[in-house]
């Protein structure tokens, strides 16, 4: 009997350690379970923080992008509004100044052969140009792709509006090729001076050119298909 009553005491105390170690294991899955919840709330919060962040830098990054876009943009505009003539230009290069012969000519010679002429404007043209002349006029007049330069009687015409000499002529580039190119040994201001032309040609830290004044439109040339946008054909035939 006294064996029976231990034995119930060592189930009793056997039932009350189970019980113990399972309250235990039971509220340490509890608290492990809350921690995970609380663990993953907090993973979730962080996660949709950075997506927020993320979308923040992905929008800013298109704003930049459109904004780098349209400074691109812009500046292509300028630059080839510039090469049309479109703005005044300032810097380096040469002026030079050509006035009829004052050498009377011999009996028998052509007299033109000592005044200047629209070819003799020309050729100096060309010759600044294939210089790497940036930008030029002629007694105030920009010289464009368009320009035209031609005999107007006494007097020569540049962009249709007539000049008489001395001609003023402007370039913008590196003043010492300018130079070089018209000095040429049998070149163009060589021919000049055997027929008593008159030449100044001096070099300028400050060539002042004007803005092209005439027509910057086109009314029967059109650009072909898939060359530009629609937008730029429109602003093309403004």
């Amino acid at each position: 009997m006294f064996a029976n009553k231990h034995a119930k005491i060592l189930i009793a105390l056997v039932c009350a350690v189970l019980g113990f170690m399972l309250a235990t294991q039971f509220k340490t899955t509890e608290r492990q379970k809350t921690i995970n919840i609380q663990r993953a709330e907090d993973l979730s919060d962080r996660l949709k923080a950075v997506e927020k962040e993320r979308d923040e830098l992905s929008k800013e990054m298109e704003k930049l992008q459109a904004k780098a876009g349209d400074e691109v943009v812009a500046r292509e505009i300028v630059r080839l509004k510039a090469f049309a003539g479109d703005f005044e230009m300032h810097g380096k290069g040469i002026k030079l100044v050509l006035d009829d012969s004052k050498i009377a000519s011999k009996p028998g010679e052509n007299p033109n052969l000592y005044i200047i002429h629209d070819d003799d404007l020309l050729r100096v043209i060309n010759e600044l140009r294939a210089a790497g002349a940036e930008a030029i006029a002629i007694n105030g007049e920009r010289i464009v792709a368009m320009s035209e330069i031609r005999c107007a009687g006494p007097t020569l015409s540049v962009n249709n509006n007539r000049s008489a000499p001395p001609y003023e002529i402007k370039a913008i580039g590196n003043p010492n090729n300018l130079e070089s190119a018209l000095k040429l040994r049998g070149g163009v201001l060589e021919n000049f001076k055997f027929w008593g032309i008159q030449a100044d040609l001096s070099q300028s830290d400050d060539i002042v050119i004007p803005a092209f004044k005439g027509r910057k439109s086109f009314e029967y040339a059109k650009i072909a298909e898939g060359q530009a946008s629609d937008a730029e054909k429109e602003a093309a035939e403004k």
